[in-house]
């Protein structure tokens, strides 16, 4: 078995309402960023999983994200694979439905 390290970006669905973005977006625009023209606001999930093979440890995180991490009805999903200990560096992600990328490497829970 190996040490997955993975990266789970949920985001609201494009066209729900997203309240908490919207306010972010006035709250920019009142500071004086008038440039901003959208804001969704997402979360990001980082796990260390312990798999037989890059391939299962995206399956994995996929079923948990259809489980609990993600709600299937307003949120979309990215799984991405940071690296493995032996292996180090970024793999390319794939996606549950459509979530845009983040460039937040860590552990643990996001911010």
């Amino acid at each position: 078995m190996t040490r997955y390290r993975l990266e789970i970006r949920v985001t609201p669905r494009p066209g729900l309402l997203d309240p908490e973005g919207n306010a972010i977006h006035h709250a920019l625009d009142s500071l004086g960023y008038p440039g901003v023209e959208q804001v969704r606001v997402g979360k990001a999930i980082y796990l260390d999983l312990e798999a037989d093979s890059e391939e299962r440890a995206r399956e994995t995180a996929d079923e948990m994200c259809r489980k609990l991490l993600a709600n299937p009805v307003t949120e979309d999903y990215e799984i991405e694979v940071l690296g493995s200990p032996g292996g180090g560096g970024d793999a390319a992600g794939e996606a549950g439905p459509g979530a845009a990328p983040a460039d937040a490497p860590g552990a643990g829970a996001g911010p």
